[in-house]
């Protein structure tokens, strides 16, 4: 996104003011997307001139900040852009979205989300069985004498039985492949 002058801004305005055209011609002659002279005279009407200085950083407003505005505006009844007007604010559909939050949270939906990704827990998988060394030598030991059987197998020609291929064993090289 193109980050326009100041002075960029204040002549669009200045035009639309002027009545030298609407936003569609405005955004033709100056090679921008109407819906940005469109945002651009609002800022201006709310705010003025500061309403077309660009922000160096993301605003946030707090949780309570934001249940003030909504109850300023269903205790006055007035506009989102009165209230906008009202608290400073640039854009008068945030304070729509906060109304919708609102509507559908209470309170706790106007309250800050935290970001990014949860953390994660610190608990051992459930599946994994804690194996003293002597079970896991003999684990081990019980898996060597059955590599060594089905190998064998192998060798001889024989069909290894289903029960036994649970995972596929890795193959040496010089024995032959037989089928099931």
């Amino acid at each position: 996104m193109a980050k326009y002058d100041v002075n960029f801004k204040q002549a669009v305005v200045n035009d639309y003011l002027a009545g030298v055209g609407g936003y569609r011609t405005l955004g033709e002659k100056y090679t921008i997307d109407r819906s940005m002279v469109r945002k651009w005279v609002n800022a201006y009407n709310l705010l003025g001139r500061a309403g077309l200085e660009r922000k160096n950083t993301k605003t946030t407003y707090s949780g309570q900040f934001k249940m003030d505005v909504v109850n300023w505006m269903k205790e006055t009844g007035e506009s989102t852009y009165a209230a906008a007007k009202q608290f400073k604010l640039t854009l008068p559909y945030t304070i729509s979205r906060w109304m919708k939050e609102f509507e559908q949270g209470g309170a706790q939906g106007l309250m800050p989300k935290p970001k990014g990704r949860p953390k994660m827990t610190e608990q051992p998988r459930s599946d994994f069985k804690e194996m003293t060394r002597k079970e896991l030598e003999h684990e081990a030991e019980k898996l060597r004498a059955e590599l060594a059987f089905i190998k064998k197998l192998r060798a001889s020609g024989h069909n290894i039985p289903s029960r036994l291929l649970k995972q596929k064993p890795e193959s040496s090289k010089n024995s032959p492949k037989t089928s099931n």
